[in-house]
């Protein structure tokens, strides 16, 4: 007993939280959890690139949300292993008030004052699922996938806001934040690796980062014109 108890403790466990690839939509809208929202050609190129890089690690499980784009992002990486994709709830998008309809600065569903009201609050926020309801949801997303992949490698597909709350908690950043500096590219891998039970350290990587148009990258600084990276 004492053996098996320290073996668990002392176990190496990376669990990789990767960003779906890009999406088909045209129409620019928030879609959020809204199903039929499938990868552009684009993005299944995302996804076959990260399943490469990925090739060679030692991974026992893979999991995604239940949205057609994480199901369908996490689909090569499961194949490369020969594992079949499992699905978990708890690794959807957050829930949005603006979902279905075009959102941004001056335009769409910002230009009508009835929406205003769901914007009082920037720290919960009013708009949608709080932030600390998606760090519930998330770590223990992350955890179910430790225990399955214990002393190996686990893939989670997820979505950019619930990846970056729980990196920013785990990294004990303040959960409020502008969703322009969310370093959490298409396509990318955010990796937690855990030492038994214990998180102790973050990675952040991008295999697909050619792939990904230069205005949606970590950081960029929108275009005017250019196509608009709603409800990642």
């Amino acid at each position: 007993m004492m053996g098996d108890m320290t073996q668990s403790e002392n176990d190496i466990t990376v669990v990789h939280v990767m960003r779906h690839g890009e999406v088909h939509n045209p129409e620019g809208v928030l879609y959020g959890r809204l199903p039929g929202y499938h990868l552009s050609d684009l993005g299944r190129k995302m996804a076959d690139r990260v399943a490469e890089h990925l090739a060679d690690r030692d991974i026992t499980h893979v999991v995604a949300s239940p949205l057609e784009r994480a199901q369908e992002t996490a689909a090569p990486i499961a194949k490369a292993h020969g594992l079949d994709v499992a699905s978990d709830e708890r690794l959807i998008e957050a829930a949005n008030v603006f979902q279905g309809k075009t959102f941004g600065v001056g335009d769409g569903a910002l230009r009508k004052p009835a929406n205003w009201r769901h914007l009082t609050n920037p720290f919960r926020p009013s708009w949608g699922e709080p932030y600390v309801d998606q760090v519930v949801r998330m770590m223990a997303a992350l955890g179910r996938a430790r225990d399955t992949a214990r002393g190996h490698e686990a893939v989670c597909v997820s979505h950019q806001l619930p990846i970056w709350i729980v990196r920013s908690f785990v990294e004990r950043r303040r959960l409020w934040h502008d969703p322009r500096k969310r370093q959490c590219t298409l396509a990318s891998l955010t990796s937690f690796t855990y030492r038994g039970d214990r998180i102790v350290s973050v990675g952040y990587s991008e295999p697909a980062r050619d792939l990904v148009p230069a205005h949606l990258l970590a950081g960029a600084k929108p275009v005017k014109g250019a196509a608009k990276g709603y409800g990642a």
